[in-house]
């Protein structure tokens, strides 16, 4: 078998499959914008918006029905900037919703005559942002979901009374003899090129013009009231701002100039749109089409306007006079209805900024003695430091719009780029929440000690001292992440209002552009962990705190004064909160079962070994078991008296009330009893108020802990086995950890004495 004939055969289909669609003819193409107008009526600027909208989605509202919401929405942008490509960069919230407020004021027609210029400190990730984005839109662009077509001309030589062949040879060879090899070896493949063997010239439009430009202005309109007369596009068509270019904009000098000579040759219109064609216009970046991106070291061309002889000695024999018809355009053309882009203003690209002084104030750009429309999108990326480069054309003023571009506020965005960094195992090392509170520590050097906003709305700090800082920044990175954090009051949560929330959101504009950088703290990360990971022991809180205070005090200078006491306070309280849940959220049965068990013991001496008649159990009934027990019914601090006092009563009200009078004379069942609702009673608020009470002095329980998952283990009191095994199980079902964080946190709560700290 010829598997080399095979694999070549599958690969041509593959390639013609691939192939560009045929162009269509006038009429084609307007039957296809009948059918697909939103989709064939587009300009860059809409289908950079379509395209940002694909790849992003609409976006997700954590509390979709609260009335003071301001639309500050979780986007999705990893389709947009992270998939497919060696280099991702990561929008946070904040700057993802900034760029789709930008994008949606282009769909909206708000475009024209204005460059966007990314602005943002050295470290930010501009470079890679606008990269990327030109590569995403390249793509986009060059695909079925965001074809766009443009003009080109199909001119029939036999129409002119001419064929390919009517040029005399000796004309022919004249020029060829009178041009160097190369230069002739051009242009007769330029013709040939331009001339299929029917005598077609094919010409396209140097603008990439859309092809419904061509139609006069005052032809438009009537041309779509007729196409979508029965269509609901219409209304929106001729109502939207949106579709305010399909009236406006003219085609370019060499298209209208063409259009003009061609109806005054043939003197039907009919045989001019028949020689009208619609072809994709696909971007390539490579070559300067639809896409053209310039680095400051990129030298200027000594030849700014492109031209093509042998297309205009075409023109010239089928149009006899061409006088009014030139085939040339600037570089600028190229991008037209595409993208021009500036990768910093500075140096070369400062000299490209002022040449779009004109393009950028009138839309327009000389070519010679020829008007040049230029509707392109206009991007460039620039450190703070340059705007002195933009400062000095005052006229540039009204015409630039600066979106910033900070570095990480987004607490989630932090934490996204060191996994995408060193690899999702890296919070193997960690136990949980300690990669968030470093991030959070990186992300407060970036931000101002001071909000405004925030002392407006909270008032005095101090009442949050728990959980949060006396610059309130760990409460701004919580709404800066779109969390509205549950430790609010009442009162402040329904003080926070629309307007509020836009002031709080308004301070990122002047955030984000000190601290320390986006390189320096994947610098610092690495740091960090090859610094304290190491096998047998998990990263935690302690080392965080470590790391700052006396492993790397020069970044102590960026963090603000107290950040890092005050998030060792709130992680000390957010971690005893989660262990006090694992270890005591009983549901009923499993108190009902103690309450029995205690009734039932209550009635023996220890050392004693019975089953419960309640419940069924085998009991150890010893000191211990009453212990455990005693100390969730009249809390851990009580002392042996007055365990024993508690204990002797409640077996006089067994004996006296409960047994003799609710069970045996009226016949109810032991949950009914006066006695078990008492003591249900008392478990449950000393659950609430004590929960780890019963073993801060338990040293058996503190090593069964240290010994859980070891041979060791099985020496302990079935009741201690029992709670830690429950409290293992719910640290790691509930909140994530690990069986080896689990233990860890709890020794960490237990000998820092967490419960004592923060009894409240």
């Amino acid at each position: 078998m010829d598997y080399v004939n095979t694999a070549l055969n599958n690969l041509n289909r593959r390639m013609t499959d691939r192939s560009p669609e045929p162009a269509l003819t006038f009429e084609e193409f307007l039957r296809e914008m009948s059918l697909k107008p939103r989709i064939v009526l587009r300009n860059v600027f809409q289908v950079f918006h379509d395209m940002m909208l694909e790849h992003i989605g609409p976006g997700i509202d954590e509390y979709p029905k609260d009335p003071q919401s301001i639309n500050y929405v979780r986007y999705d942008c990893s389709r947009l900037f992270e998939t497919d490509t060696d280099r991702p960069f990561f929008a946070d919230r904040i700057f993802s919703n900034r760029l789709v407020s930008l994008v949606e004021s282009m769909a909206r027609g708000a475009q024209q005559n204005k460059i966007y210029i990314f602005n943002g400190p050295p470290g930010c990730g501009k470079s890679t942002f606008l990269n990327n984005l030109l590569r995403r839109l390249e793509y986009y662009a060059n695909s079925k979901e965001g074809m766009r077509y443009e003009i080109t001309w199909r001119l029939d030589s036999a129409l002119f009374g001419e064929t390919m062949h009517q040029e005399p040879v000796l004309e022919q060879l004249a020029i060829l003899l009178g041009a160097d090899k190369k230069s002739a070896v051009n242009q007769l493949n330029e013709r040939l090129v331009m001339s299929g063997s029917d005598g077609i010239v094919e010409i396209p439009c140097p603008s990439h013009d859309h092809p419904v430009l061509i139609v006069p202005k005052n032809y438009r309109e009537i041309l779509f009231r007729e196409i979508f007369s029965e269509s609901p596009f219409l209304d929106n068509l001729l109502s939207s701002k949106e579709y305010h270019w399909v009236f406006k904009d003219t085609p370019c000098t060499f298209c209208s100039s063409l259009y003009r000579a061609l109806l005054n040759k043939f003197k039907n219109p009919k045989i001019v749109h028949n020689m009208l064609y619609a072809r994709h216009y696909r971007f390539n970046r490579s070559i300067g089409e639809g896409v053209s991106v310039f680095n400051p070291g990129d030298p200027l061309p000594q030849n700014s306007i492109i031209y093509n002889p042998s297309v205009q000695r075409r023109l010239s024999m089928l149009l006899k006079d061409s006088s009014d018809v030139h085939y040339l355009y600037s570089r600028h053309a190229k991008t037209n209805n595409g993208v021009y882009a500036l990768m910093d203003i500075k140096s070369h690209n400062r000299e490209r900024l002022i040449e779009l002084h004109n393009i950028i104030s009138e839309g327009v750009h000389k070519v010679d003695d020829v008007e040049e429309n230029v509707n392109s999108l206009l991007l460039a990326i620039m450190n703070p430091e340059d705007q002195n480069n933009v400062k000095e054309f005052r006229s540039f003023s009204d015409r630039i719009e600066y979106i910033n571009i900070p570095y990480v506020l987004d607490l989630t965005t932090e934490v996204k780029i060191y996994r995408q960094t060193f690899g999702t195992h890296v919070e193997e090392l960690f136990l949980p929440r300690i990669l968030n509170n470093f991030a959070r520590v990186i992300i407060s050097s970036r931000m101002n000690s001071r909000s405004e906003a925030l002392l407006e709305w909270i008032g005095d700090p101090k009442k949050y001292g728990i959980y949060c800082d006396e610059n309130l920044q760990l409460l701004k990175m919580e709404i800066y992440s779109g969390i509205i954090p549950e430790w609010l009051s009442e009162d402040d949560r329904r003080e926070l209002t629309a307007d509020r929330r836009r002031k709080i959101i308004a301070e990122a504009d002047r955030e984000g552009v000190s601290g320390i950088s986006g390189r320096d703290s994947i610098k610092v990360f690495n740091d960090f962990i090859s610094t304290y990971s190491r096998q047998g022991k998990l990263i935690n809180m302690s080392m965080l705190v470590d790391y700052f205070l006396k492993k790397n005090r020069e970044l102590m200078r960026s963090i603000p004064t107290g950040f890092l006491d005050s998030l060792l306070r709130l992680y000390n309280y957010t971690v005893l909160q989660e262990v006090k849940e694992s270890l005591y959220y009983y549901n009923e049965q499993q108190m009902a079962n103690d309450i029995l068990n205690y009734i039932f013991a209550i009635n023996f001496e220890p050392p004693a070994t019975e089953i419960c008649t309640y419940t069924g159990e085998r009991l150890k009934i010893t000191e211990e078991f009453f212990q455990n027990i005693e100390g969730r019914l009249i809390g851990a601090d009580a002392g042996a008296s007055r365990r024993w006092t508690f204990r002797e009563e409640a077996q006089r009200e067994y004996t006296s009330k409960t047994l003799t009078q609710d069970l045996m004379l009226n016949n109810k069942s032991i949950k009914e009893t006066k006695l078990f609702l008492d003591l249900n009673e008392r478990y449950v608020q000393n659950l609430k108020k004590h929960a780890l009470d019963p073993f801060l002095d338990n040293e058996n329980f503190r090593r069964a802990i240290k010994d859980y998952d070891t041979k060791d283990f099985k020496t302990y009191d079935k009741r201690i086995r029992d709670d830690v095994r429950y409290l293992i199980r719910n640290l790691r079902r509930k909140f994530g950890y690990t069986q080896q964080g689990a233990k860890e946190v709890c020794m960490y709560v237990i000998d820092d004495g967490l419960a004592r700290k923060y009894d409240v």
